[in-house]
């Protein structure tokens, strides 16, 4: 029985696995087909559909979908209608969220969206209370032992980027959308590995809590980002190091 259960263990995780890399390719998919039949369907000429290849290709997502999702936008092949739907809210300690869907129907989604609200000590919001607290921005992840603080200075700030911040885990190079690709073909141009790199939404200021709201907060994150219509989840908490430890 041992190794019928380490068998079918494999089989489980894989499963799981399968299922997860399943639901990040549909949403990197719906994504993808919006951004190229609002903006166009070439990616040198729609930097947001550059981007949103990008990440999926660093996820490992295949050409062929990338290429269906990128025809389905354009109307070259028949698919489900989606829309972008922003909805906003605060999480326990008054933290600010911020959430970026794709939906075929708002209804069904803006309900799915309060409740997990509601069960999750959360309060959804009216549009526009907690928007303003966020600022769209170009944001480069670098590791530390990957280059050195004066040479990423100097590539980063000669090609156009606004700030760059050091923290425990690295530096953080943050730009101006419209200088986004110039600063990520610079940095790449100089051979210097970027963990990621991403057009998305910085909170002007931060909020600080702890302990069990700290808990709650992480925890209604992860709802609100497992759910299948939801692209992104924006927050303005200020977490402890060792309480994101330990959830992690």
């Amino acid at each position: 029985m041992s190794g019928h259960s380490k068998w079918h263990n494999i089989k489980v995780k894989k499963q799981k696995m399968d299922q997860v890399r399943g639901k990040l390719f549909s949403k990197f998919s719906r994504e993808i087909s919006v951004i190229a039949k609002e903006g166009g369907s070439n990616p040198d000429a729609n930097p947001r559909l550059r981007t949103a290849v990008d990440r999926a290709r660093d996820a490992g997502m295949p050409n062929e979908n990338i290429q269906r999702a990128i025809q389905r936008g354009a109307g070259e092949l028949a698919g489900a209608t989606y829309e972008t739907v922003i909805y906003e809210g605060y999480a326990p300690g008054g933290v600010a969220i911020l959430v970026e869907a794709l939906t075929d129907n708002r209804n069904r989604t803006a309900a799915e969206i309060r409740s997990l609200f509601t069960k999750n000590n959360g309060t959804m919001a009216e549009a526009g209370s907690v928007a303003w607290q966020f600022e769209k921005k170009g944001l480069i992840l670098v590791e530390k032992d990957k280059a050195t603080e004066d040479d990423l200075m100097l590539a980063a700030l000669d090609a156009g980027a606004e700030d760059i911040r050091t923290t425990d885990e690295g530096y953080e190079v943050v730009t101006a959308q419209e200088d986004f690709f110039k600063v990520k073909t610079a940095l790449e141009g100089k051979g210097i590995p970027l963990v990621s790199a991403d057009i998305t939404m910085i909170a002007k200021t931060t909020q600080s809590v702890a302990g069990k709201e700290a808990q709650q907060v992480l925890r209604l994150v992860d709802v609100l980002e497992d759910h299948d219509d939801v692209q992104r989840v924006y927050s303005n908490f200020d977490i402890p190091s060792e309480i994101l430890q330990q959830v992690g």
